[in-house]
């Protein structure tokens, strides 16, 4: 792997991204002369503190002071990728205070998603930083070879260049140099954000240097404009990086550099009409001039670029050179083909399912089949999305949802409720004529009569009462709504999964993985454990540790609020859950209530607790506020609490309407 600027040339249509290299300052000034040719390099290098001895293989990549090699230390075998500068090249004291900031800087750096600075030392010639070894070279290399990339490796790897850059951002260390040449892929094809040598310590505005620096195409308007770098900044090249990724080239590519930075300085670019509207609203909103319109990072991963697009869990190391298919590996084949085959049975469906890639056999029809119907259950698409003419297709049946389930419907909160789809326990969720329990009417009645009791008496506000209780409750953290074909699963705070079946059975795997609670009506439970159930529940235990595995593997939580079991409580189970155009219901056997509104990702969740209600609320942000009843009674609530507390309340009385 390359850490530094590669040798190779840079990807096809990406000139002038990689190859004007950084800009320092004005950008007309002449580069000075080259320094003196350094004495040639050791094959076997000494560090002169430790007495531990190197040896010097290939050369990675190059850049303005340095090269990049593979070194091995003789020692424990172990690869490096070694920055190695010569002396001569950093005489000038500036120069040398580059480097050392840069040592400074990295060697405090710990993430998964950055490249681990190891060692550094000096002898008479060279200064030498020994690195994490990437052995897939770097993302710039693999543009080179693919030319493009497909939507689900852009989501793959942003996701993990979030992920540092984040982590970054926590440590107040702005990168300023983010591009293709500078992410990095292990043996595993695990990225890794590298190269320091621009990074610098984040200022406050008033206090940031005005110098222009970074790789020309990606450098921001407010950069170019001398108003210096903030995290903005960082998120402005993560947008050309997408850009770079999904076409080919950089959005700001021109045929000389004054014509590019006028165009930067514009934020004038061309958005082709082969990227979907998820791809393109991402880009763009990356890509506003205004620094403040910019997304942040936790906001680019609830983008519905991601939220409704399939995410690998990994990628095979052949995607540096060839187009990934995204066919199922051979464990993941073999759960899929067992759950196919609880789930179809030998039965023909109605509907074709037809891989166009591979003539499937009946068997792998199924398995298509399945995949098939949860990408679409990954869609969290409501029936008011507003979407563009160019993705206009039939709505899917199923939804799914986490804490950020991704809806544009901006609808004020309060006004007629239109039902959607709804299921119940002990019950046929499909028809109208389905009669609730009288136990679990009560349930209902009681949260209800509780809510509106509050409503009706609590004072006009304009604020909520600052107040912060302890919580041991449990609260619904994902949810997948698959009920047009077999039932609405969720996962809850202490990570116990439940599927409430269409023919209105409950089945639970609580958090160990083994245990497995059923129940066919309010509280007759059956228990028993996954591995050994009886011969007539295999078919659900199956589909219920299909619903788990694609709850952990795809879905993110909702919410800031702590995971905290309380063993005095009684087992959580779904009575009822219920949709409408603007929130999901879910109401339990304790009296636990919970909503979800789809257009902000808000939630308020009722509970009672020591024999006095909660209402917790969950804001746009995911951040958690919990709050006493008798409180708000009295002192009232913020409106916009207010308005949804309302509607969950009309919810809950028309959940039989």
């Amino acid at each position: 792997m390359e850490l530094l600027r590669t040798i190779a040339a840079p990807p096809a249509g990406a000139k002038a991204a990689e190859q004007p290299g950084r800009a320092g300052g004005d950008p007309k000034r002449r580069r000075p002369p080259p320094a003196e040719e350094p004495p040639a390099l050791s094959r076997v290098v000494v560090d002169p503190t430790t007495g531990r001895r190197y040896c010097r293989g290939r050369v990675l990549g190059k850049g303005g002071f340095a090269k990049c090699y593979e070194m091995t230390d003789l020692t424990s075998n172990k690869v490096y990728a070694a920055k190695i500068i010569p002396h001569s090249r950093v005489a000038k004291p500036h120069q040398r205070e580059k480097i050392d900031k840069e040592i400074e800087l990295h060697r405090l750096l710990h993430h998964k998603h950055v490249v681990q600075f190891h060692h550094h030392f000096e002898d008479q010639d060279n200064i030498y930083i020994l690195l994490e070894y990437c052995s897939r070279r770097s993302m710039a290399h693999i543009l080179k070879a693919r030319k493009v990339l497909t939507e689900p490796e852009v989501r793959y790897y942003l996701r993990q260049i979030v992920s540092g850059l984040k982590y970054l951002h926590e440590q107040e260390i702005l990168h300023r140099d983010l591009k293709l040449g500078n992410f990095f892929i292990n043996e595993a094809m695990e990225l890794k954000v590298g190269d320091f040598g621009l990074a610098a310590r984040l200022e406050p505005l008033e206090h940031r240097r005005r110098t222009i620096c970074g790789t020309p195409n990606y450098l921001s308007p407010e950069v170019l404009n001398k108003q210096g770098h903030g995290c903005e900044s960082d998120i402005w090249a993560l947008g050309c990086v997408m850009y770079t990724m999904l076409l080919g080239r950089p959005p700001f590519e021109t045929t000389n550099l004054k014509e590019t930075y006028r165009c930067i300085r514009e934020a004038r670019y061309t958005m082709p009409s082969s990227l979907l509207a998820p791809a393109k609203h991402l880009i763009a909103s990356m890509l506003s001039k205004n620094p403040e319109d910019r997304p942040r990072l936790d906001d680019i991963l609830r983008h519905e670029f991601f939220l409704q697009g399939f995410t690998p869990d990994r990628l095979s190391s052949s995607c540096c050179h060839t187009v990934p298919d995204f066919h199922l590996s051979s464990p993941a084949k073999n759960f899929f083909r067992k759950a196919a085959a609880a789930l179809f049975g030998g039965k023909k469906d109605k509907a074709r399912y037809i891989d166009t890639h591979n003539k499937a056999s009946k068997e792998d029809e199924d398995i298509y089949k399945l995949r098939h119907d949860l990408k679409k259950a990954s869609i969290t698409q409501q029936p008011n999305k507003h979407r563009t003419d160019e993705e206009l297709q039939p709505p899917p049946a199923s939804v799914a949802g986490s804490g950020t389930a991704g809806v544009e419907n901006r609808q004020q909160v309060g006004d007629v409720i239109r039902m959607i789809v709804r299921g119940t326990l002990g019950s046929c969720s499909s028809s109208s004529e389905c009669l609730e329990d009288s136990t679990m009417g009560s349930v209902a009645d009681t949260v209800a009569r509780v809510l509106r009791g509050c409503l009706e008496n609590m004072p006009e506000a304009d604020c909520t009462p600052k107040e912060q209780l302890s919580t041991s409750f449990q609260w619904v953290t994902k949810w997948v709504d698959y009920s047009n074909k077999y039932g609405f699963g969720y996962q809850l705070s202490d990570h116990t999964v439940g599927v409430l079946f269409n023919n209105g059975a409950h089945m639970s795997l609580l958090a160990d993985k083994r245990t497995v609670h059923y129940y066919a009506e309010l509280g007759q439970c059956s228990v028993f454990t996954a591995t050994a159930a009886p011969e007539q529940f295999i078919s659900q235990v199956t589909v219920l540790k299909y619903f788990s595995h694609y709850m952990e593997e795809n879905l993110m939580d909702g919410g800031d609020l702590p995971s905290v079991t309380d063993t005095r409580r009684p087992r959580l189970y779904l009575l009822q859950w219920l949709k409408s155009d603007k929130a999901l219901m879910m109401l339990f056997n304790d009296g636990t209530f919970q909503v979800n509104f789809y257009h902000d990702h808000t939630k308020v969740i009722i509970c009672s607790q020591d024999e006095e209600y909660l209402l917790t609320y969950i804001n746009e942000d995911r951040l958690s506020s919990t709050f006493r009843l008798t409180t708000l009674l009295v002192s009232g609530c913020a409106p916009e609490l207010k308005q949804r507390m309302e509607y969950a309340l009309n919810m809950l009385l028309q959940r039989c309407n």
